[in-house]
């Protein structure tokens, strides 16, 4: 288990879609490890393998003392209630934005060694378990702002003193003058 450097906005392994794990081996359960090992050490709720620049459809959670993860999630939502509340990333560090989310999840996959297993969830849970499935597809939680929240959100980005100015992101630009995508 080793505590690696997590990949901040900007770096393009974050807007790549992950690919499905298909070898269950030693290498993944050494993932696991250094994915629960790099969350707890960072202080985060999740980390998903691409922040640690692994390409692969795995992420771990630490919310309300469970520690766990899973591999290949697929989520289902039971109904059509939300939440909404504030919402940071280790890949943002420091900055936290109010996001839209599903009160409750059901997320279905296999554990390090291929076995079934789901996580049912709500609330802190089911944010948690949204937000790293969403960075095994590429997307990134500011993306799920409105256009304004997300405008005003880029300029805290790039003001943070982390952020690398020298390679900034991109930001597409609507046909109305707003972003909608990074």
């Amino acid at each position: 288990m080793t505590v690696q450097p997590i990949r901040l906005f900007g770096d393009p392994v974050l807007r790549t879609p992950a690919e499905p794990v298909v070898d269950f081996d030693k290498e993944l359960r050494r993932l696991v490890a250094d994915l629960i090992e790099t969350m707890d050490d960072e202080g985060g709720a999740g980390l998903a393998a691409p922040q640690i620049g692994v390409g692969l459809r795995v992420f771990a959670f630490h919310v309300d003392d469970e520690v766990g993860h899973i591999v290949n999630p697929v989520l289902e939502f039971p109904d059509e209630e939300e939440q909404d509340g504030p919402e940071g990333c280790l890949s943002i560090p420091g900055l936290y934005f109010d996001t839209k989310r599903r009160l409750h999840v059901v997320a279905k996959g296999v554990n390090e060694y291929g076995d079934p297993m789901q996580i049912v969830g709500d609330g802190m849970l089911a944010r948690c378990v949204q937000h790293e499935t969403d960075h095994l597809d590429g997307v990134l939680f500011i993306q799920r702002l409105d256009p304004d929240a997300r405008k005003a959100a880029m300029k805290e980005i790039k003001a943070a003193p982390w952020y690398d100015t020298g390679a900034p992101p991109v930001v597409k630009v609507s046909p109305h003058g707003g972003p909608f995508g990074l």
